[in-house]
Order: C-alpha cells, then structure tokens, then sequence
C-alpha cells in the first residue's frame, strides 16, 4: 500500500507542478465562469466549484506533505552521508533531526560561539558578498 500511495502521489505532485496543470485548472475556472449566465448563476452553480475545488485542495494537501516528507527524508540521508564520509566531520550531528526544537536550537547556539563572535561573522558575510 505504501508503495502504490508513494508512487501515485509522485506522479500526482510532478504532474500538478507542470504548466499544462495550471492551464487545465484556468480552463476549469473558465468554462465555469462562462456557464454562469446559462445557469442563471444559481446556487448549485456556485456550488459545482466551491465543491471541485475544496476536494481538489483536501487531496493535494496530503500529496504535497507526502513529497515534503520523502524529500527532507532524501535530504537528510545525504547529509548524513556527507557526514559520515568527510573525514573530521563530526559524526554526532548525525541523527539531530529527532532533536527537540530546543535542543537544537542550543546546538545552533553552541555551534555559533564555536566559529566566533559577531564581529568575525560579520566579515566573513562581507567577503562573500564581495565576492559575487
């Protein structure tokens, strides 16, 4: 099931962020839009879309957390990858995503005071913008 869900929901997500999506929801608006007078822009008209779009926009909530998960998933097991093959880089860091907000706000904290005050990361921004 996870496989079948996975795989739907990746061709889903590429699909709705091509343009031909887009032009396919416009031209939904549109004909809906164009229905109105024929309609007599009556409640079940007004309906029609408010219902389309509320279902369209409960799945793709789903989806698009689904493909925010398996990236940072994707992400942070390269990262640790990287981690773990550059030799001196410190192994701990491996894993800190099942920290606790406060926790790792302190590493950040801890981090910082480690490559300097204020002053040392105030130059170092400077020549990197000088650079470009």
């Amino acid at each position: 099931m996870d496989r079948i869900f996975a795989a739907l929901s990746h061709r889903i997500a590429s699909w709705a962020g091509q343009p031909a999506a887009f032009i396919l929801a416009a031209l939904t608006v549109l004909v809906w839009l164009v229905t109105g007078p024929v309609f007599d822009y009556s409640d079940t008209w007004q309906l029609v879309i408010n219902t389309g779009t509320t279902i369209v926009t409960f799945l793709m909530v789903f989806l698009i957390q689904n493909a925010q998960n398996r990236d940072g998933a994707a992400i942070q097991a390269k990262l640790d990858e990287l981690i773990r093959a550059i030799e001196g880089a410190r192994n701990d860091f491996i894993g800190i995503e099942h920290l606790t907000e406060a926790q790792l706000e302190r590493i950040k904290q801890v981090l910082e005071q480690d490559c300097g005050d204020d002053a040392t990361h105030k130059l170092a921004i400077e020549r990197l913008i000088q650079r470009r």
